[in-house]
């Protein structure tokens, strides 16, 4: 792969060169000084970065040429800046000429030349001197490192997801039994899991929580992390257990006061994730250990054995986690790197038994070391890998294991990825990051080179998915290795801050402010407290050089124009944000990504921010998108909430566009501009947000909006689309007009690979839609499923992941055939009398399938329990949700072991023994809400005429003659409260 344009080891010193090289093109006399200054730096820099190269893969270097290794990267930033301040100050000009003419007649004047000659021979000492100290070291080119792993770094490895469950199986029961021990106790109960960092505490308490959510009237996951924000924790609680009557501003002791009443009355089930301390708990417990007698329950993970007992004491229990035996050892290492198949081949016996004794247990090294080899075979490779790892532990026998495995293969990382994974330092511990942010971070800090055939976004989709693979980072909410977060495990997170710390990639603001940064320069900055204290920070030269600043912060105290040559600005999560914060916002002339909070108006000069290529205001409170934002030309990514409004025309003018996500419709006005995206030929992903228009909208306008919504999918060149309809928890519908998508026929071949519908029923799936040929992913909702409907659904010849919610089968069945390349499906069935089954021979590579649905008798499955589930040989993984009668207030279980839903639950786990595959299958019971014996079967009402509607006091719900369906309050009670 080429060498990427910026990296760890040799800073900027690729895009440095290609600068030099074109400042070299012009043969202007005037400019002779300069050309042959700039001529002899590119050629030492060329010398240097061949040096930098070899010292890369080093891990120990003698101090003298650690500190000369350091000195040429941070002169290699300051080079750059130096010539992207100058090319930005004339490129900033607004007139017609070229930008080289505009760099020329600027050096032509005596005053900018003089300016241009200063810093570029300046730049030359620095330069000159730099070589001299390299000419006295002789660089000993190091053994090549490890082969990079055959890893395809298009797709996450689809077996990832159950890597970690291996050997958790005993551990679960062992604490699920304890619970059941303690049921007759009405008080609440703590156990504490406690072992050491990479052992699995946090996937272990996440399996017994999804095994026993469904038998509490609430639940929550919150994690705390070593440096604990008390607010947020308490405000994740609140929103686990579901309340929200809480002000922003209240403090710590409000939010106390206020969930313990609001937990009073409830049997709750809370996990408190990753404690590192007993203060903190002390806090915690202030919440849950009230005087509630419902039969609630608590588990925490800690390191700490003191912070354990500290939790459980009063009756609660500790749990010791052990490291894996060496038999799970052995099946967790096989599985990563061979696959499902989990089989060792001989030759390689003796030397994967030696690696897992070095491995210890740990399910963490062990995954990340079976990363590097997955898929390896040659026994060779197997012993370097061996070798590496004893040699790293045998010079410092007392040293972790797990840190020297993460240095391996941090070292074992092509260079490119390196500078991705140190990026990820500037995120909080346990924070959840977006994959699309993230890359459009790496975009503007220029980690990411564009290759022909390939926008910068697939390629650092490949990047971010190869870290995935590596188990450097974890996936959140994967669905057959689409992956849109992530997550940084905390022992990862210190490894990766440590080393973007030593070599100036990333530096704290705590760590200047207290004198810890050893450099006199800083590159990127992250400002941020846990105390909600206000952070001063002065105007220094150290500053002046940031790249990247991130704040979370409370109210820093310090104008921007300290910084710059920022190329990313990251303010997304300032809520005490205001205008005057962001003020002279258009000075940052280099500035390419730009995330901001709370303000309710862009800066008026916004416009002049020539180089901005993602912008995100979605947590602003901005109403009206400034006709400013379409002089910003090359604006690729857009990301605003669905509140802001668009005036006519604007969506046509930005032309450099390719995403925009939220685009809110709540009127028939704000619907024109949709024809408008027919326009940006660079458009590829592109969030449609609907209004609950057709409550104040007439027949005619609401079929206009749907025609507009259809030239999004017949003359855009999309390829991921996403309409959704907001839905509001406090809104009881009495009837719904379905959505038409004949209309939307492309009238060209049509490059959509996923499609989302969601929130708003379509009467039946138009026959063009198997016409789709790069379809891959569908999620769509459908009033009522015709046999028809799964015809042209199971022809889609590319389609892998299909997501379908629906009222019922049109004739009271839906009978499931086709499919030929389906790896995962999700149907949801909202009402009862409708029985399901899956052909023999139906979805013949279906690998994960979710089922949720309501029973109450057998009329429920129209008389047809056997689901057919037996035919699908290739199943891996299987989640079942049965919604039925059982269950109270006091005691949600009641009633369930003779309910007919645990009947159903039983025939359809034995269907999943019989499959030879499967390995993971999770069955839940739920009763939304506790206590409702009604057993509400769907129906179809056919209305000809829409007065009669309006008459009946139901509004206008769409053109006469129109299907509409009744909809019980039930069922939107059940999905959206």
């Amino acid at each position: 792969m080429e060498a990427a344009l910026v990296t760890v080891s040799t800073g900027v010193m690729k895009p440095l060169l290609s600068k030099l090289f074109k400042l070299l093109l012009d043969e202007h006399r005037k400019l002779q000084g300069v050309r042959r200054d700039a001529k002899f730096i590119g050629d030492e820099l060329r010398s240097m970065k061949a040096a930098l190269e070899v010292l890369a893969d080093e891990e120990q270097l003698e101090p003298a040429m650690r500190i000369w290794r350091d000195d040429v990267r941070e002169l290699s930033y300051d080079m750059e800046d130096c010539i992207d301040v100058f090319v930005a100050h004339v490129d900033h000009e607004p007139d017609g000429r070229t930008m080289l003419k505009k760099f020329v007649d600027m050096l032509k004047k005596p005053k900018h030349r003089h300016q241009a000659a200063s810093e570029i021979g300046k730049l030359k000492a620095r330069v000159a001197e730099a070589s001299e100290r390299h000419k006295r070291y002789n660089i000993i080119r190091p053994t090549p490192c490890i082969s990079s792993c055959a890893i395809d770094p298009r797709l996450p490895a689809l077996y990832a997801e159950v890597d970690e469950l291996v050997g958790i199986d005993g551990p679960k029961d062992d604490i699920i039994d304890w619970f059941q021990w303690e049921a007759t106790s009405t008080q609440p109960q703590v156990l504490s899991i406690v072992g050491s960092g990479g052992l699995g505490k946090t996937t272990l308490a996440k399996q017994v929580y999804h095994a026993l959510e469904s038998q509490f009237s609430c639940a929550a996951f919150v994690s705390v992390s070593r440096n604990p924000d008390m607010r947020k924790i308490l405000r994740d609680i609140a929103q686990g257990v579901g309340f929200t009557d809480s002000p922003p501003d209240d403090d710590v002791q409000q939010l106390i006061s206020k969930l313990r009443q609001h937990l009073k009355n409830e049997r709750y089930f809370v996990v408190i994730d990753d404690v590192w301390s007993a203060d903190v708990w002390e806090t915690i417990r202030l919440v849950l250990l009230n005087n509630n007698n419902h039969g609630s329950r608590i588990i925490t993970t800690t390191r700490n054995t003191e912070v354990a007992s500290c939790c459980s004491s009063g009756g609660g229990h500790v749990y010791k986690m052990e490291p894996l035996t060496f038999d799970d050892s052995k099946r967790l290492f096989f599985r990563r790197t061979f696959g499902p198949e989990d089989l060792c081949h001989p030759h390689l016996e003796k030397v994967s038994n030696d690696i897992l004794r070095k491995c210890s247990g740990l399910p963490l090294a062990i995954i990340t070391v079976s990363s590097l080899l997955a898929d390896q075979h040659a026994e060779d490779e197997w012993k370097r890998v061996l070798a590496a790892i004893g040699s790293a532990l045998a010079k410092d026998s007392g040293a972790d294991k797990m840190t020297k495995i993460l240095s391996f293969s941090y070292f074992d990382l092509p260079h490119h990825l390196r500078a991705c994974l140190l990026y990820l330092s500037i995120f909080p511990e346990d924070s959840t990051i977006w994959k699309q942010h993230l890359i459009h971070m790496w975009v503007a800090e220029g980690f990411i080179h564009e290759k022909q055939g390939r926008s910068r976004y697939e390629i650092g989709e490949s990047y971010f998915n190869e870290l995935i693979n590596r188990s450097l980072i974890q996936p959140v909410g994967a669905t057959l290795g689409q992956v849109e977060s992530c997550q940084v495990h905390d022992i990862v997170l210190d490894f990766i801050t440590c080393i973007a710390a030593e070599v100036n990639f990333v530096t704290k603001f705590s760590d200047v402010e207290h004198g810890h940064n050893s450099y006199d320069r800083v590159r990127r900055l992250i400002i941020g407290n846990t105390s909600n204290e206000k952070v001063a920070i002065s105007t220094s030269p150290i500053l002046s050089h940031v790249r990247s600043l991130i704040r979370y912060a409370h109210d820093p105290q310090v104008s921007l124009l300290a910084f710059p040559v920022l190329r990313v600005l990251d303010l997304g999560k300032c809520w005490w944000l205001e205008e005057h914060h962001v003020a002279n916002i258009e000075k940052l002339l280099l500035l390419k990504y730009l995330s901001l909070a709370n303000v309710t108006l862009l800066p008026q000069k916004i416009g002049e921010l020539q180089y901005l290529e993602t912008l995100d205001i979605t947590n602003t409170r901005i109403l009206e998108m400034p006709l400013a934002v379409t002089s910003l030309q090359w604006l690729a990514s857009l990301n605003v909430h669905y509140h802001i409004r668009f005036t006519d025309g604007m969506i046509g003018k930005m032309q450099s566009l390719e995403e925009l996500e939220t685009f809110g419709v709540h009127s028939y006005e704000q619907g024109k501009p949709l024809e408008e995206f027919s326009q940006l030929t660079k458009m590829w992903r592109l969030k449609v947000q609907l209004g609950m228009f057709e409550l104040w909208e007439g027949p005619g306008q609401i079929e206009d909006l749907h025609g507009y919504l259809g030239t999004l999918v017949s003359s855009c060149n999309l390829r991921h689309l996403n309409i959704s309809k907001l839905s509001l928890n406090f809104l009881v519908v009495k009837t719904y007009f379905p959505l038409s998508l004949d209309s939307w026929c492309p009238t060209t071949p049509c490059s959509l690979q996923e499609l989302h519908i969601t929130y708003c029923f379509i009467d039946k799936v138009p026959n063009w839609m198997s016409l789709l040929r790069n379809l891959r992913e569908l999620e769509i909702y459908v009033a009522s499923v015709r046999p028809e409907d799964v015809r042209i659904l199971g022809s889609i010849p590319t389609l892998l992941i299909l997501k379908l919610k629906t009222f019922n089968g049109s004739d009271g069945r839906i009978l499931i055939h086709g499919f030929s390349n389906l790896k995962y499906f999700h149907l949801e069935l909202l009402y009862c009398g409708t029985s399901l089954e899956f052909e023999e021979g139906s979805m013949p590579r279906l690998e994960h399938l979710e089922l949720e649905f309501r029973v109450h008798q057998m009329d429920c499955l129209n008389g047809s329990p056997n689901f057919g589930i037996q035919h699908l040989s290739a199943l891996r993984k299987v989640e079942v949700c049965i919604l039925c009668n059982f269950g109270n207030r006091d005691n949600p279980l009641a009633g369930l072991e003779c309910c007919f839903g645990k009947f159903i639950g039983m025939i359809i786990e034995a269907d999943i023994e019989a499959l030879p595959n499967c390995s993971s299958f999770l069955l839940q019971y739920g009763n939304v809400p506790f206590g409702n014996v009604a057993c509400e079967h769907y129906t179809k009402i056919v209305e000809t005429d829409c007065e009669k509607e309006d008459e009946a006091g139901r509004g206008k719900v769409g053109s006469a003659g129109a299907p509409h369906w009744h909809v019980g309050e039930n069922y939107f009670r059940m999905s959206f409260g």
